[in-house]
């Protein structure tokens, strides 16, 4: 009786990820928290981590973060809308979200392109557009 009550009040954190839609797989939920992408209020927790309602998580999925408070707890996966419910994201998370998104849309920056030196022909290219001889 003892372990049914602790399960409706605290779940495995991979296993709450995969439920919410953060992550498609636990082994990839297991992987995000192994590797320091999901902190409870910004601390590294371990995969087993007891989640309960309340929970600050800040959850790192690509280029995206999340900072978000538990707000139920599923130990299945359900539809999207379903699995929304289970959490809640702070405003200012929704903000920094929605201005990276517009950030995206309307191209991304120029120097993440860049990669390395310039070739010998980039190189050529770049002294005759600034009009040095070659």
């Amino acid at each position: 009786m003892a372990a049914e009550d602790h399960e409706r009040t605290a779940l495995r954190l991979d296993k709450w990820l995969w439920a919410a839609r953060f992550f498609k797989t636990r082994s990839l939920a297991n992987q995000a928290i192994e590797l320091g992408r999901v902190r409870l209020q910004g601390k590294r927790i371990k995969p087993a981590h007891s989640t309960r309602v309340g929970d600050a998580l800040e959850i790192q999925v690509g280029e995206t973060r999340f900072d978000i408070v538990v707000r139920g707890l599923s130990s299945q996966r359900g539809p999207a809308p379903v699995a929304s419910l289970l959490y809640e994201e702070t405003a200012a998370s929704l903000v920094k979200r929605e201005q990276a998104q517009l950030l995206r849309r309307h191209g991304q920056e120029p120097a993440q392109e860049l990669k390395g030196r310039p070739t010998k022909k980039q190189g050529r290219d770049l002294r005759r557009l600034h009009g040095d001889a070659e």
